[in-house]
């Protein structure tokens, strides 16, 4: 797999035109969630090694909420949906309509919805991820961790091992109706090195 990150532009843009089908659907979903118009758009997609996935994304030292569900079917892997620790505080104002800067906290509760964001986030995604590739795709129930960024992905590298460490990381920017609120987190999709191979072969076809 050493050509995966030498996709020639049209497949790139292919890459990217699933995940912009995927924030589409993400968008609508979590529209009717909390009654109000969230678009969401995708500035990026980078395809990468997992450790290297820091230096994307910001500092390994920085706290964020992670939520992290399975991919089960056709294909098999992971997927983690990263939100720096501020946008997930703003994110649990939102869903539980309260005034901004009321979570100072992760109860039960804030916890349980930044699980729904990442699942409503991750299943848009593999389903677009399907529907490109003509494969069924099914995710887990979603886990959540808050810890630092550097912990998070270690603690994934530990569990994937040598063979699934490429990693497709999709930037997600969640946009509102009210001035100035702008929100940053990323999608990140682990497959495995038989999925990952499937993956780029639709690409390259596509």
């Amino acid at each position: 797999m050493d050509d995966v990150r030498e996709l020639h532009a049209l497949q790139r843009d292919a890459l990217r035109e699933v995940a912009n089908i995927g924030a589409g659907h993400a968008a609508t979903a979590l529209s009717q969630l909390v009654n109000r118009r969230i678009m969401i758009s995708v500035p990026e997609v980078n395809i990468t090694r997992l450790e290297e996935v820091p230096e994307i994304l910001g500092s390994a030292d920085e706290v964020v909420a992670a939520v992290l569900m399975h991919m089960m079917g056709d294909l098999t892997g992971r997927t983690l949906v990263l939100f720096p620790e501020p946008c997930a505080r703003t994110l649990c104002d939102i869903l539980l309509r309260r005034p901004p800067g009321t979570t100072t906290a992760f109860s039960e509760m804030e916890q349980s919805g930044l699980k729904e964001v990442g699942n409503i986030l991750s299943s848009a995604y593999m389903n677009a991820l399907s529907d490109f590739m003509g494969m069924m795709l099914v995710p887990s129930v979603p886990s959540l961790s808050i810890d630092m960024m550097g912990a998070v992905l270690t603690s994934i590298y530990m569990n994937f091992g040598y063979d699934r460490d490429y990693v497709f990381c999709v930037e997600t920017q969640f946009l509102f109706e009210d001035p100035g609120l702008r929100l940053q987190g990323h999608f990140l999709l682990l497959p495995d090195l038989a999925s990952l191979r499937a993956i780029f072969d639709a690409i390259r076809l596509g």
